[in-house]
């Protein structure tokens, strides 16, 4: 590994844990704006796209055409990203915001079985504790707020398949991460979702212009621009096992906002599951990662 790559992999961690931190404004922003959910989705893809495919464009400059079959799957990728924008996004309006972000992050276990498989070993002792504790930790900080119902049924559904759309996405940004740069890989999956959103958004009838410009401006940049970016930079480097478990910084990250943003009470239970989540992402690295593959790095 050379000196750039070895930089490189040093910053990933770190870039994956602001890549969260970005991420969990998104709810915040989608709150924020006039216009419907879904189509909130579609500004955070729209806006971002011209800025991605300038950076893509010279990022990819002199490297080899990575090939039309890869393209597709990272386009194919987006589409699965923007299935779950426009799940996670609507199932919000009809169940609880804690029952929707607890199944929304139903992709952070489901990503790190998958690294479990393509690393083709079974998880040590210490990472099964960490799933533990986050899994345990995941509960406790949503549990005060969390109700199973039958009114919450369609908004919990549709939240669940929200996470699981998002873990198709992950696995062909990881999949693409191997062979492509950061930048060329968002811009592919961001224009391959723009336009099914949008269709999507008009067709439940959403108000899709906005009055107010600033949210959506700052739900691209936080959560497109700045926290995918950060995340698709930092997966070609990081474990799949690391960077699932590291999702579930964003409720931790949520749970701050809503306290700082909206006065929402932060409970015992609450700051144990944080400190317990907290204490997984430390037991999930402290094993040494195996090598991957970083010629797009």
């Amino acid at each position: 590994m050379n000196a750039a790559r070895a930089s490189s992999a040093r910053l990933a961690f770190p870039a994956l844990i602001l890549a969260n931190l970005f991420l969990s404004a998104g709810p915040w922003m989608v709150r924020l704006a006039d216009v419907g959910p879904v189509a909130a989705g579609f500004w955070r893809l729209a806006l971002a796209l011209p800025f991605l495919a300038l950076i893509a464009a010279r990022q990819q400059r002199g490297r080899a055409f990575p090939g039309w079959a890869l393209i597709a799957a990272v386009a194919i990728g987006g589409l699965f990203f923007a299935a779950d924008l426009a799940a996670w996004h609507a199932g919000i309006l009809r169940t609880k915001l804690a029952n929707a972000t607890l199944f929304g992050n139903f992709a952070s276990f489901l990503f790190t079985i998958y690294g479990f498989v393509l690393l083709r070993q079974a998880p040590r002792p210490i990472q099964l504790l960490a799933l533990a504790l986050a899994g345990i930790g995941t509960v406790l900080l949503i549990g005060n707020s969390y109700e199973v119902s039958r009114a919450n049924f369609a908004g919990d559904l549709l939240a669940l398949l929200a996470g699981l759309f998002y873990a198709f996405y992950l696995v062909a940004v990881d999949r693409a991460r191997q062979r492509m740069k950061p930048w060329p890989v968002l811009a592919l999956a961001t224009a391959g979702g723009v336009v099914p959103i949008l269709l999507f958004s008009l067709a439940i009838g959403e108000t899709v212009m906005p009055r107010d410009w600033a949210p959506v401006v700052m739900l691209s940049i936080s959560s497109q621009l700045v926290g995918q970016g950060l995340l698709v930079y930092a997966m070609g480097h990081v474990s799949p096992v690391v960077t699932g478990l590291c999702f579930l910084i964003q409720p931790i990250a949520s749970a701050a906002i809503g306290w700082a943003a909206f006065g929402e009470r932060l409970s015992s239970g609450d700051w144990i599951g944080a400190l317990l989540i907290c204490a997984a992402l430390v037991l999930i690295r402290l094993p040494a990662a195996p090598a991957r593959r970083m010629e797009a790095a």
